[in-house]
């Protein structure tokens, strides 16, 4: 796993090998966007532990999605630390194992992809301790507000912090060599629109679940690339 500085004492990427998570600091106190694949608990704490702050600060973990490289470790984590874990209402119950993961509509291209990542070993069944709603304030980065963007799950979200002009995308939106629609998608044309969405908020900081941060004439390039996203496949 590398450990990645995004904006100092604020936010570090956690980079695995197939996907990411980001970890949120306001002072002392800590939020994961994700968690990473299911052995990953101990480097996450490692990780934490290297910038010198305490995973015991560790308050909640905020899973964009239901898929098994952004939920994995959270359940190890918050029984670790005590960190309360949140879904959207509609991703939660997957995340409990109560329902199977989505199945989505692959396009040709997107196959030998799809292959790579079922190389990720499943998630476990995880608590879901606060079932989120599209327009939320949760109480870290000045007011992270969640933002339902469906598509690539019936529950993905986004996670944006007017405050800092950052905003967490989940798999909505990738950046793997420039910024596009994230791939496995359940449905597409939902998909599209909540890029659209995400895009309008005009970020000076987007962090996606697949590809590097981008923090260079963000807004703009995040709404040519929602724009320029066809619906059809």
């Amino acid at each position: 796993m590398d450990l990645v500085e995004v904006l100092p004492d604020r936010l570090h990427m956690l980079r695995f090998p197939i996907g990411q998570a980001y970890l949120w600091q306001d002072g002392e106190a800590l939020t994961l966007i994700d968690a990473g694949h299911v052995d990953a608990a101990s480097a996450i704490e490692g990780a934490i532990r290297s910038l010198g702050l305490r995973p015991e600060a560790l308050e909640r973990i905020v899973l964009t999605h239901c898929h098994r490289d952004h939920v994995g470790a959270a359940g190890e984590l918050a029984t670790r630390w005590g960190a309360e874990v949140l879904a959207h209402r509609l991703d939660a119950p997957v995340v409990r194992g109560e329902r199977p993961v989505p199945e989505p509509v692959l396009l040709d291209w997107e196959l030998p992809l799809y292959a790579r990542g079922l190389t990720v070993p499943e998630a476990p069944p995880t608590p879901v301790d606060r079932e989120l709603e599209d327009g939320e304030v949760l109480p870290f980065g000045g007011g992270a507000v969640v933002v339902h963007s469906p598509g690539h799950t019936p529950g993905s979200i986004g996670v944006h912090l007017p405050a800092y002009g950052v905003l967490f995308t989940g798999d909505c939106v990738a950046a793997v060599g420039q910024v596009m629609l994230g791939v496995f998608n359940v449905e597409r044309e939902s998909a599209v629109s909540s890029f659209r969405r995400l895009a309008a908020l005009d970020p000076a900081v987007a962090c996606f679940g697949h590809g590097d941060p981008w923090l260079t004439d963000t807004a703009a390039t995040l709404r040519a690339a929602a724009e320029a996203v066809p619906v059809a496949g």
